[in-house]
């Protein structure tokens, strides 16, 4: 499977960047494959009316309550006078293909796409370069090596901070794991180009101890769409077929962790197994607290959104967008490379949701203590 290159770890506050060189590769497009040029999206310079696509609201609630509200913000911060045209595709690339025709129809002269679907979504990045309208992967990849540009974290990585989570819990004897403990993998959907690189990174930290024996991977399947209730109906099946015999469970994020969590609540085994998550969710960070749930990864969404409405402007003012790119990443379909700016995902666990979700103000401290109980680290009663 190809992966993203390989960024430095070190997070930088005030940018958010990682920058680091892009080194050639078998899938470097070919002349026949060529991605389209800046010289192709004639009908971006001068643009004003931008077209914001984004897949679903069931896995994740960071759509709606972070990415939506941030994009607009940050694209009206660098152009003023823009209109923007949002749709949600509801988990259903059908539906985006068409919200992606009617912003077209509408005058969308750019599009800012989180694709419901990596693969079907190539349809929308054709359509739009028909018109010379450029289309901004935003968040997950759109297997096309025609966009533009993608704008995401090094997804990679946060599969390396999950499964690394896992392997120095392992170490640590934690959650009574030992040699031969029993590993769940529960990955997201595979139709999110994402969900295939979480799972690549996480298994860079896990296969090792899986070959030498000191975990037993006896399950690892995606979920599809992300369905939380799939997510748990695939726990409940496995703690069936273990007879309750697990002792960690990657999940691939806070919103299957947490329905995950339910089928080993029912098993009186919430807070006993390891429970890895991602987006750090008020659930996430919730169930962090009261120890039903390891870990989450906190991936700074504003500057993520910061990043695309300046990949906008420069497509709209006709300027290059500099530094701003540092890296490309690789098309898993058909070869080919796309410019991407990643951005560095943080691991979080009880011991520095202080200094990371509450300080950078993602979630308030009062907004996840409201009401809570079981907080075991004393972080609400503080």
């Amino acid at each position: 499977m190809n992966s993203i290159l390989k960024a430095t770890s070190k997070f930088l506050p005030l940018l958010g960047l990682l920058f680091f060189s892009a080194c050639s590769n078998s899938n470097t497009p070919t002349a026949n494959n060529a991605p389209a040029t800046s010289a192709s999206f004639t009908a971006a310079k001068g643009c004003k009316n931008i077209g914001i696509l984004l897949p679903e609201s069931d896995s994740s609630a960071r759509y709606e309550a972070y990415d939506r509200p941030l994009l607009e913000r940050e694209i009206k911060k660098v152009l003023p006078d823009a209109t923007i045209q949002y749709a949600n595709a509801n988990n259903n690339a059908d539906t985006q293909q068409n919200q992606a025709d009617a912003a077209l129809t509408k005058g969308a002269c750019i599009l800012v796409v989180d694709p419901n679907d990596s693969e079907k979504a190539s349809a929308i990045v054709q359509k739009a370069k028909a018109s010379q309208v450029p289309v901004i992967a935003y968040d997950r990849l759109i297997q096309d090596p025609d966009v533009a540009y993608y704008v995401s974290f090094d997804n990679v990585r946060v599969g390396e901070l999950q499964g690394q989570y896992i392997a120095d819990q392992y170490r640590k004897g934690a959650y009574g794991l030992k040699r031969g403990a029993n590993l769940v993998m529960i990955n997201g959907s595979q139709t999110d180009s994402n969900a295939l690189q979480f799972r690549e990174g996480a298994l860079k930290a896990l296969q090792p101890l899986v070959d030498s024996k000191d975990l037993n991977l006896v399950f690892d399947q995606y979920t599809p769409n992300w369905d939380s209730a799939r997510a748990q109906s695939l726990m409940e099946g496995v703690l069936t077929q273990q007879k309750n015999n697990v002792q960690a469970a990657y999940v691939a994020n806070d919103g299957l962790a947490n329905t995950v969590i339910a089928a080993l609540r029912a098993q009186k085994l919430d807070g006993k197994v390891l429970v890895t998550g991602q987006d750090a969710t008020l659930t996430g960070i919730q169930n962090i607290l009261t120890g039903d749930q390891a870990m989450t990864v906190y991936k700074p969404i504003a500057k993520e959104a910061e990043a695309t409405a300046q990949l906008v402007a420069a497509l709209s003012n006709g300027t290059d967008p500099g530094s701003l790119v540092n890296g490309q990443t690789n098309l898993q379909q058909g070869g080919g490379q796309v410019k991407s700016v990643l951005l560095a995902p943080i691991a979080v666990d009880k011991t520095n949701v202080q200094q990371t979700v509450f300080a950078d103000g993602f979630l308030k401290k009062e907004q996840v203590c409201n009401g809570l109980n079981g907080d075991t680290t004393g972080l609400c009663r503080s």
